[in-house]
C-alpha cells in the first residue's frame, strides 16, 4: 500500500529555526530519507519551493484563473512530501513518527489507494 506523507509549514515556521541549527536538521532529515530508501519503503522524499513559488489554478469556464499561492487561500503551505510503499497503515504510521520534523509538528498520512501506471517511454 502506499502513502503520502507530507510536511507543512509557513515562512515564519522556517524563519524561527536557527541558521545554526539547520546543518543538523537537513542532516537528520538525509539519515531518514537513506534509511527508508534502503529498506525499499521510501519511494522518493521531496523538499517543495517556498509559497513564493506556489500558484493555484482554478478552470472557470475553461479558463485557467491562475493567483499566486499558498494553496487555497492558507498561510501554511506544503514543506516536503514523501512517497511510503509499506505493508500496511500501521507501518506507514510508524515511518512517519520517525520523521524528524513529527516532533517539532503534526505530519499528515494520505493513503494512495489508486495509481496510474505510468506509460513506457521509448
Amino acid at each position: 500500500m502506499k502513502y503520502l506523507v507530507t510536511i507543512y509549514g509557513s515562512a515564519e515556521t522556517w524563519e524561527a529555526i536557527p541558521p545554526e541549527e539547520w546543518p543538523a536538521a537537513i542532516a537528520a532529515q538525509e539519515a531518514f530519507n537513506r534509511k527508508y530508501f534502503d529498506s525499499g519503503e521510501l519511494i522518493g522524499a521531496y523538499g517543495s519551493g517556498t509559497e513564493a513559488d506556489v500558484k493555484v489554478i482554478r478552470v472557470r469556464d475553461g479558463v485557467p484563473a491562475i493567483t499566486d499561492g499558498p494553496y487555497l487561500e492558507t498561510k501554511e503551505f506544503m514543506g516536503s512530501f514523501y512517497i511510503l510503499d509499506v505493508a500496511d497503515e500501521a507501518r506507514a504510521i510508524e515511518i512517519a513518527a520517525d520523521l524528524p520534523w513529527a516532533s517539532h509538528e503534526a505530519v499528515e498520512l494520505v493513503p494512495l489507494p489508486h495509481e496510474s501506471p505510468a506509460p513506457q517511454r521509448s
